[in-house]
């Protein structure tokens, strides 16, 4: 697929402001997506929107399929009649500058649990019949979903290998019986999904309107303790009693030195095959729904993986698998057509990467905080199929990077700073920014925090670490117009 010469912003929807601490898809969405329009901005890059598990990390879901509930609006609620403006007065006071995860989720559990009593008490037809073919349509993933989420809740939110085991294996009868003893429950897991698939679509509509396309993430892995680990134990390398053989990481790199020890269960790549894929076909084509576009997480996983014994402390020791490659790819495009996929190459590469990413015509990603080192492409070599990021969201923000740089790394950045003609009097972030508008490639894409020239304070992600991450939030008091009229400039100049 080809893309266009265009640009965007990176923000993840829970660095969202409001009033309910954490960013959702009520009125500040519009708002940003509105800031994004002024700004002429085509592109809003986002991270996955799956339901988060351990560590409340985007990239580690309890499914593939099941959207994040804690980014249904509260306000919209109201507005849909599920609520009475009452309802959302009352709140704890939250943290306008981070998320905390535990006094949200608690807040809002309660509203949804509001919300789903009045659905059943008073519910209108349309809407009803609308909830009825949500159900239907999506029975394929919905169903085992929501049985799961009801049986998480009543076994205290512990891992599904240590539920009773017929239902631990799913035995056909101990699941028609929690079927029928957990309905209520299912029914309501079920709600929760329908609220924020509606939620979604209606902003989704919304920045089409205003000529702005969504980039998704999918997690290449899911989290052990997921629906899908639990549901297609088969898929996976599991032993006979559902637990983890090898579990993901990856070795050493520039972000550890005892490597990543991610911990997901990998996929049995020999049965997916079987059935061309078909759990991927239908994670992807449910994603196809919500966004535009897609960057793989890990590309290379689908080449090769680093598998690690469960015992294991660190990702240091470890082996190389193989995945499905070349194949799995056509398989896909065979059935879902052409791809708009943009792969995610960082790090460690081997030169099958490169090959593979092209052969199927995927923009790979350039990192403008890995271009200055000595054997690296200096940005006015980058591939026009690509896009340049400044930095990602596990990287230092531009500002702390630059900080970095001048104090352990001077080689470096004495090439940079010679390249950009980096002038003092104006600000580093900016120069930087600049710098990713001229390059060739198709799209450049930078983090709202390096627009607004924010320090370690606003970092997304630490790899390797699950303290603190996911938790920033911006406020609009530090977005002004200048920032709008900065980014159209760039856009007129670099024509994009």
């Amino acid at each position: 697929m080809k893309f266009k010469r265009s640009c965007g912003i990176l923000l993840h929807p829970t660095s969202l402001p409001g009033r309910f601490g954490i960013g959702d898809l009520g009125p500040e969405a519009y708002r940003f997506i509105d800031f994004l329009a002024k700004s002429e901005q085509k592109i809003w890059q986002i991270l996955p929107l799956n339901y988060p598990g351990y560590g409340n990390s985007p990239y580690n879901p309890i499914s593939a399929f099941a959207g994040n509930p804690y980014l249904i609006s509260p306000e919209k609620l109201v507005e849909h009649g599920y609520l009475n403006s009452k309802n959302i007065e009352d709140h704890p006071g939250f943290d306008d500058h981070k998320v905390i995860f535990y006094k949200i989720i608690e807040y809002k559990d309660s509203l949804f649990k509001k919300a789903f009593q009045n659905f059943q008490d008073r519910t209108p037809h349309k809407i009803l019949s609308d909830f009825d073919t949500f159900c239907y349509e999506n029975a394929y993933w919905l169903d085992d979903f929501s049985l799961f989420a009801a049986l998480r809740e009543e076994n205290d939110f512990r891992s599904w290998n240590t539920w009773d085991k017929d239902v631990r294996m799913r035995k056909e009868k101990a699941l028609i019986l929690s079927r029928n003893k957990l309905a209520e429950q299912i029914r309501y897991y079920k709600f929760v999904q329908y609220l924020f698939y509606t939620q979604w679509q209606e902003l989704l509509n919304y920045a089409h309107e205003k000529n702005v396309q969504i980039v998704g993430d999918i997690p290449i892995f899911v989290a052990y303790d997921s629906a899908d680990v639990w549901v297609h134990q088969d898929l996976f390398y599991l032993d006979k009693n559902g637990n983890p053989t090898v579990i993901s990481g990856v070795p050493p790199d520039e972000f550890s030195k005892e490597g990543q020890l991610w911990g997901n269960p990998l996929y049995n790549w020999y049965l997916m095959k079987q059935n061309d894929y078909l759990w991927w076909r239908e994670r992807i084509s449910y994603l196809l729904n919500f966004v535009d576009y897609i960057r793989i997480d890990h590309f290379i996983g689908f080449i090769r993986y680093w598998k690690v014994k469960p015992s294991s402390k660190t990702a240091k020791k470890g082996e190389w698998g193989q995945g499905p490659d070349a194949h799995f790819f056509s398989t896909i495009k065979k059935h879902l057509g052409e791809l708009p996929i943009i792969a995610e190459d960082l790090g460690i590469i081997i030169p099958r990467v490169n090959e593979l990413r092209d052969e199927f015509g995927f923009p790979g990603m350039k990192i403008l905080q890995y271009s200055f080192a000595e054997r690296d492409q200096r940005p006015h070599e980058f591939e026009q199929n690509s896009i340049t990021y400044p930095g990602t969201h596990d990287n230092d923000t531009m500002k702390t990077w630059f900080e970095n740089l001048k104090k352990y790394e001077s080689e470096i950045c004495k090439t940079l700073t010679e390249y950009i003609n980096y002038n003092e009097e104006e600000s580093f972030c900016w120069q930087m920014i600049e710098c990713a508008y001229s390059t060739p490639s198709n799209w450049t894409i930078i983090q709202l925090q390096d627009i607004l020239c924010l320090g370690a304070e606003a970092r997304m992600n630490r790899p390797g670490t699950i303290e603190d991450n996911w938790v920033w939030r911006f406020r609009w008091d530090i977005v002004d117009d200048e920032v709008c009229d900065k980014l159209r400039k760039l856009v007129e100049k670099y024509n994009r």
